[in-house]
C-alpha cells in the first residue's frame, strides 16, 4: 500500500513544542552556560583533531582507489542483477560515515546511487549488448520514489522488445516493488511470501485544536480554491476543495499503477481492482492464482533456475553484473564530441540566496554560464520540486528566460513539479511529464505565526514594543496581525499570484483567466496535467533529451549535468561543518533561540509558491 505522508512546510521545521521548551527551560540553561563552554571547548579540540585525522585517512584511500582503478569490468557473458540499489535524479557518491571511520569500522561509504538517466541508459545498452543474458530483478531493496520508478520501468518495458527475459523474485514484494516487477516476464515468489498491493491512502493532520490550547495562533494569506497549505494549522479538518484535489490525485496515481500491472500481467482491471479490495491476493499462493505470480519458489530453488537460465551446471560458474557497475561501466559521455547538451538539474526545495536545494543565487549563475557557453547548444532542464520562495523562483525563471532566448530549453519532470517548480519551467520550448509526476499547484500564500499569548502564559515573558510608525511591529511573531495589516499582506499574495498568472499565460499560450481555471492552488497528476494543458507529453528524462537532440540538429555531442555531483571530501566537509554548527548550538542557547525568532520573522514575511505537503510514499 502506498501511505501518503504529509512532510511539514518549511517552517515548521522549526517546531512548535522544540520552541515553547527551550522558552520554559532557557533560565535553567543560561545558568548551565558556563559549563557547557568549558566542555565543549574540550570536546571541539578533539573533534579538530579527529576531523584531521579522518581528513588524511580520506585522501589516503583515495589516492588507493585514484591508483588502482574503480572502473568495473563486464564479463563476456553475465546476468545484469538489479537489486540492492537506490535510484535517484542524479549519480552520487555513497556518503562518508566519518564516526565509522573514526572508531574503526564499516565501510568508507554507505553505497553509490545511480541517477535515473544513467539507470535508463545502462537498460538500453543491455538490450544490444551480447554479453547480457536477461536481467534478474529482486525489488527488495530496490530504493527508488514513485516517479523514478516508472521511468525505469518504462526503461524495463523497453528492453523487453530486444527479446530478452526479465526474471523477478522475492521472498515478498512491497506495492512499488511489485509495480516495478509486474513488467517481468516471470514472477516467482516465495511460498511463504506475501504482496502489499493495497491501493493509496493519504493521510493529513489538522493542529488546530492542538494549538488552540497551546495559545499559538496562525494567520493564512493565501490564493487559491484549492490552495491548502498551511490550512492544517488554521482548520480542524480538510476543506472540501483539498479533499476534492487530494481525492483526484490519488484516483489518478492509483490508475496509473494498476493499470501497468494489468497490462503487464494481462488482468482485467476490474478482476484486479476486485482482488485488492477483497485481499484476496495477499499471500504467495493466492499471487499465483490471481495471475499476479508465476509460481512460487523458495530461494535455492530460484538459484537453481538462474544457473539453468544462464546455461550452466554449477551456480558458482554463474556471473552477475550489478546496475551500477553496469552503469559505471558502459554509460559513458562522448568526450570527443566538441558541442554539448546541458542537463541542469532543479532538485529540492526553492530557496533564496545559497546552499543546498535550489538556492536563486547558484541556480542563476548556473543558468548563466550554461548561456555564455557557446560550446553548449541546448538545454534539458530536470525538475523534481514542490516549489518554495516565490521571490527565488521569479529570480531562476528570469535568468532561464533570457537563456531560451538564445537556446531551446526543454522541460523534463520528475515527482514534483509543483508551484515554484512549476513556476520556473512553465515557459519551456517543451514540457515532458511522467504520468505519476505531482504538478501545477499554481497558488500562492503566506503564513504569520504568533507566540505573543504562549511567551506571555507559558514563559511569563512581557514584551513591550516600542514604534515609530503604525505598523512597524507587524513582523514581530509575538502579536496578531490587524485588519489593514492582513489587507497588505493579501495585496502582496494577489500580485504574485497575477504574475503566477502571466507567466503561465505566455508559456502555455493560454489566457490568464483560462490558466486561473485550472489553477487555485490545485496539484495535478502528469496524467491530468496534460488533460488541462499545463504540460505537452508523457515521457521520461531520456525522451526530453532526445526530442532536444532532434529540435538543435545535433548527431555528436555531449552531455554535460549541472550542478555537479558533491564528491565524498565535499560531503565530509558538510558533515563537520554540520557537528560544528550543533556543538556552537549547545554553548550558546540563547544565540540559538535568537536564530529561530529571526527565522520565523524571515518566514513570516515570505510569500510562497509551494506545494502544500511533499507526498511521500511509504510501503
Amino acid at each position: 500500500m502506498f501511505v501518503i505522508s504529509h512532510t511539514t512546510l518549511t517552517w515548521q521545521r522549526y517546531n512548535i513544542y522544540i520552541l515553547l521548551q527551550k522558552i520554559d527551560y532557557i533560565k535553567i540553561i543560561v545558568k548551565m552556560k558556563g559549563f557547557f563552554k568549558t566542555l565543549l571547548a574540550s570536546f571541539i579540540g578533539i573533534f579538530l583533531a579527529m576531523f584531521f585525522g579522518v581528513m588524511v585517512l580520506v585522501s589516503v584511500v583515495g589516492a588507493l582507489t585514484a591508483s588502482t582503478g574503480s572502473t568495473p569490468s563486464v564479463p563476456k557473458s553475465t546476468i545484469l542483477k538489479i537489486s540492492d540499489v537506490t535510484i535517484g535524479e542524479q549519480n552520487a557518491e555513497g556518503d562518508i560515515d566519518p564516526t565509522s571511520l573514526i572508531m574503526g569500522g564499516g565501510n568508507l561509504s554507505a553505497g553509490k546511487q545511480v541517477g535515473i538517466l544513467n539507470a535508463i541508459r545502462a537498460i538500453e545498452n543491455a538490450a544490444t549488448d551480447p554479453a547480457v543474458k536477461f536481467i534478474y530483478l529482486n525489488p527488495t531493496n530496490v530504493s527508488a520514489d514513485l516517479t523514478t520508478m516508472e521511468e525505469f520501468r518504462n526503461a524495463l518495458v523497453k528492453f523487453k522488445e530486444s527479446g530478452k527475459a526479465i526474471i523477478t523474485y522475492a521472498e515478498s514484494y512491497s506495492q512499488t516493488g511489485y509495480y516495478l516487477c509486474s513488467v517481468a516476464d516471470k514472477i516467482y515468489v516465495n511460498p511463504h511470501g506475501s504482496n502489499s498491493v493495497y491501493g493509496v491512502a493519504s493521510s493529513l493532520t489538522f493542529f488546530k485544536g492542538a494549538l488552540d490550547k497551546l495559545g499559538v495562533e496562525i494567520q493564512l494569506i493565501r490564493h487559491g480554491k484549492y490552495k491548502s497549505a498551511g490550512e492544517q494549522f488554521v482548520n480542524r479538518d480538510i476543506s472540501p476543495a483539498n479533499r476534492e484535489q487530494n481525492q483526484a490525485m490519488i484516483s489518478s496515481l492509483w490508475n496509473t499503477i494498476a493499470t501497468a500491472i494489468c497490462e503487464s500481467r494481462d488482468i482485467d482491471i476490474k478482476t484486479f481492482n476486485n482482488h485488492i479490495n477483497n485481499l484476496t491476493a495477499s499471500d504467495a499462493e493466492n499471487m499465483v492464482k490471481a495471475s499476479l505470480a508465476d509460481a512460487t519458489m523458495t530461494r535455492d530453488k530460484m538459484i537453481e533456475e538462474l544457473t539453468g537460465l544462464f546455461g550452466v551446471e554449477d551456480e558458482k560458474d554463474v556471473k552477475m553484473t550489478s546496475l551500477a557497475d553496469y552503469a559505471q561501466a558502459t554509460v559513458k559521455p562522448n568526450v570527443k564530441a566538441s558541442d554539448k547538451i546541458a542537463i541542469i538539474y532543479a532538485n529540492g526545495e526553492i530557496k533564496q540566496g545559497s546552499g543546498d536545494g535550489i538556492c536563486s543565487d547558484d541556480y542563476a549563475k548556473i543558468v548563466s554560464d550554461v548561456r555564455k557557453d557557446s560550446t553548449i547548444k541546448a538545454v534539458v532542464l530536470r525538475v523534481n520540486s514542490p516549489g518554495g520562495d516565490a521571490i527565488a523562483a521569479e529570480i531562476i525563471r528570469n535568468e532561464l528566460e533570457l537563456l531560451r532566448k538564445v537556446k531551446p530549453v526543454v522541460v523534463s519532470y520528475g515527482g514534483y513539479a509543483a508551484s515554484g517548480g512549476y513556476w520556473i519551467s512553465a515557459e519551456g520550448d517543451k514540457i515532458f511529464t511522467n504520468e505519476s509526476t505531482l504538478t501545477g499547484s499554481i497558488g500562492v500564500f503566506s503564513m504569520v505565526p504568533n507566540f505573543g499569548k504562549i511567551v506571555k502564559e507559558k514563559a511569563h515573558v512581557n514584551i513591550v514594543n516600542i514604534k515609530s510608525n503604525d505598523h512597524a511591529d507587524m513582523m514581530t511573531i509575538t502579536k496578531g496581525l490587524d485588519k489593514e495589516e492582513v489587507a497588505h499582506m493579501q495585496n502582496s499574495v494577489e500580485h504574485i499570484y497575477d504574475t503566477f498568472l502571466s507567466i503561465v499565460s505566455n508559456g502555455r499560450d493560454m489566457t490568464t483567466e483560462e490558466v486561473d481555471a485550472i489553477a487555485q492552488g490545485r496539484v495535478w497528476s502528469g496524467t491530468d496535467a496534460m488533460k488541462v494543458g499545463l504540460t505537452d507529453e508523457i515521457g521520461t528524462i531520456v525522451d526530453a533529451i532526445q526530442y532536444t537532440e532532434n529540435i538543435s540538429g545535433l548527431k555528436e555531442y555531449q552531455l554535460v549535468e549541472y550542478p555537479k555531483s558533491k564528491s565524498q571530501v565535499e560531503k565530509l566537509m558538510e558533515s563537520f561543518g554540520q557537528a560544528k554548527s550543533s556543538i556552537d548550538i549547545l554553548s550558546n542557547p540563547e544565540a540559538a533561540v535568537e536564530d529561530m525568532v529571526k527565522e520565523l520573522k524571515k518566514i513570516s514575511k515570505t510569500v510562497y509558491a509551494r506545494m502544500e505537503y511533499n507526498y511521500v510514499f511509504e510501503n
